[in-house]
């Protein structure tokens, strides 16, 4: 996944933001409901989400997940649905069941569509429009739930092209689920494999908010190998509070093959700010990214160290879960009940891995994101070997002219044609296969071919 940090638009003044984030509904909700960047249940308490991600539509049969991540303390669950244009289609009886296992556990259930995951890249990706027309044919599952249900429209609804429409077509979206009569909170997952690297989410935020008759959408940002610093973690969701605009963290990990996130940042910055998470997932990933399992096998008595981290660390779910008023009474027993054995198909993976590259040392790959006359953005992915590393250089020549101009996440220096780029202070440690990314603005004349690079790593 690729990183720009450069260039982006200015952020909107906060006069401005306050327009958008508190005008007056037009539409009433009838469930939860979002003010001030916060968002409260049905009965005006204010609602963190504590929870995880779960696999649903690729392991129908593990519905005592459910209680198993509630008895570990969540407060709420993501479950994966299948629109049927990609896997086996989750059907308004199916997705009912689900809403009434997330109730019986007392859980806030958020739904979403996974077959939008990068569209614009991933083939047989759908659109977002494709996936309200899946929310419409299952509404009678969904309406009168909206206290207990949040509709996450599609799961990452772009890749790393393609993606400049994304604040159109969501405020589309959300225009359509409003006339077809879906009265409750919305969740939009940002592009780039939803971790909005180009920032395309965050600055269009306020427009796409405003888009919303009821006033009453949620941001999801998904945080991997992008967010490996603090500071990241920090600036991207600080602007939405900033804004008084409501920001989630709808997915997450401790580690990815597109880098090394700082789950530790966010846990602390999401207790300290009032920010809801959902980590992903319970279980059953593969592809290179088990690691990303909660549970070996679905089994709550058998955590992985990602899920002792998550549910039993600091910051996690069982320091910080709340939860929501709306089931009042006497909680459940914390007993978890036996679970099944898993299928055997594995399903697909979020965000799609990569492979990490053999030996040690690091490699580089270099790729041109975008060209105009006389001019190029150019996107350097750095990835480390079998063995972590303290730091790396990239060189290459250009044949034809080419030149630099300006540079970001590296030191980039230059002579003749011959450049240099060196990793800055916080993204030269790099565990092993973990990578990073850092780009350039650059000049051309005649033509622009690809260089070929050499990394060296330290």
């Amino acid at each position: 996944m690729r990183r720009f940090f450069a260039g982006a638009a200015a952020v909107l003044l906060a006069t401005v933001a306050a327009v958008f984030a508190f005008g007056p509904p037009a539409q009433a909700a009838t469930g939860f409901t979002v003010s001030a960047g916060k968002l409260y249940d049905a009965n005006g308490n204010e609602f963190i989400m504590r929870g995880v991600n779960h696999a649903h539509t690729w392991y129908a049969n593990q519905t005592s997940s459910f209680a198993d991540v509630k008895a570990l303390g969540a407060n709420t669950v993501r479950v994966v649905l299948s629109s049927g244009d990609r896997w086996t289609r989750n059907s308004a009886a199916d997705v009912s069941n689900v809403i009434g296992l997330c109730k019986t556990n007392r859980l806030i259930c958020v739904l979403e569509v996974h077959d939008t995951t990068g569209y614009g890249e991933q083939s047989g990706a759908i659109t977002l429009d494709r996936a309200v027309d899946y929310w419409l044919s299952i509404a009678s599952a969904l309406n009168g739930q909206e206290a207990y249900v949040i509709v996450n429209i599609g799961n990452e609804p772009y890749g790393n092209q393609n993606y400049s429409s994304w604040a159109t077509d969501t405020a589309n979206a959300i225009r359509r689920l409003r006339t077809g009569g879906i009265a409750h909170t919305i969740m939009v997952d940002a592009p780039n494999w939803g971790q909005d690297w180009s920032f395309t989410m965050r600055d269009n935020a306020p427009t796409v908010f405003n888009a919303d008759p009821a006033r009453n959408t949620v941001f999801s940002i998904h945080m991997y190998g992008v967010f490996d610093t603090a500071a990241e973690i920090s600036d991207y969701l600080g602007r939405f509070r900033t804004r008084g605009l409501p920001i989630v963290v709808g997915e997450f990990g401790h580690y990815h093959s597109d880098g090394d996130p700082d789950e530790d940042a966010i846990l602390a910055y999401t207790r300290a700010n009032g920010i809801g998470w959902l980590g992903w997932s319970w279980s059953g990933n593969s592809g290179g990214v088990e690691y990303l399992d909660m549970a070996t096998n679905f089994n709550p008595n058998q955590l992985t160290s990602w899920g002792q981290r998550l549910f039993n660390g600091a910051n996690g779910i069982r320091q910080t879960a709340r939860e929501a008023s709306v089931f009042g009474g006497t909680p459940p027993p914390t007993t978890p009940p036996p679970t099944t054995p898993p299928p055997t198909t594995p399903p697909p993976t979020t965000p799609p891995p990569t492979t990490p590259p053999p030996g040690a040392g690091c490699t580089a790959t270099y790729s041109i994101t975008g060209q105009w006359q006389g001019g190029f953005q150019g996107d350097v992915r750095v990835t480390a070997g079998s063995s972590a590393i303290t730091g790396w250089t990239v060189r290459w020549t250009f044949a034809n002219g080419q030149s630099v101009s300006q540079s970001w996440n590296a030191t980039v220096t230059s002579s003749g044609s011959a450049v240099t780029a060196r990793n800055v202070d916080y993204n030269g440690r790099l565990g092993a296969g973990a990578g990073t990314t850092f780009g350039f603005i650059g000049a051309w004349t005649t033509t622009n071919p690809t260089p070929i690079l050499t990394c060296t790593a330290s």
